[in-house]
């Protein structure tokens, strides 16, 4: 399944939600707490938001369009699909591509890329962990975190308090 927040675009065709004059895009991988917090604040932001997950209608990343402006955030790193989204999002314009997971424990999207073939210049485009580092907890934390984050980057900024 591909959602649109219907939320969204009705907030900005009331003209509460400015679209980004960028046009920048999030889109969040597999449905999860946290993707619903990121694409709820994102689209507040005035980002153009989708959701994808293959168990939702079979849908995928191929059902999402991606340009330069998308940021990709896959919610879930324990998803038996995870080498296969993630290889259609670095073969994709996007200009991010991040992966959730915890410094502390291994990276289980490396070997689920190598075992795809793809090559190790590209497994090294993926970020993780994501966001700042905010000591985020909860899923509504999380999201935030990876938000600020996204925008740190995008604006050439280091987030925290350097300024």
């Amino acid at each position: 399944m591909v959602a649109d927040f219907d939320s969204q675009a009705c907030a900005q065709a009331h003209g509460t939600v400015e679209p980004a004059p960028d046009g920048r895009a999030v889109v969040a991988v597999f449905d999860s707490p946290v993707a619903t917090h990121l694409l709820h604040f994102a689209a507040t932001l005035g980002y153009r938001v989708a959701l994808a997950d293959p168990r939702l209608d079979g849908a995928g990343l191929s059902d999402v369009t991606f340009d330069a402006n998308t940021d990709v955030v896959v919610t879930d790193h324990d998803r038996p699909e995870l080498g296969a989204v993630l290889r259609d999002a670095l073969a994709s314009p996007a200009r991010w591509v991040g992966v959730m997971g915890s410094p502390r424990h291994a990276a289980p999207h490396v070997e689920a890329l190598r075992a795809l073939g793809v090559a190790e210049d590209d497994i090294a485009r993926v970020h993780r962990p994501i966001g700042l580092n905010i000591g985020s907890r909860t899923p509504a934390e999380i999201a935030l975190a990876t938000l600020a984050g996204l925008l740190a980057d995008r604006n050439n900024r280091p987030g925290g308090f350097a300024f």
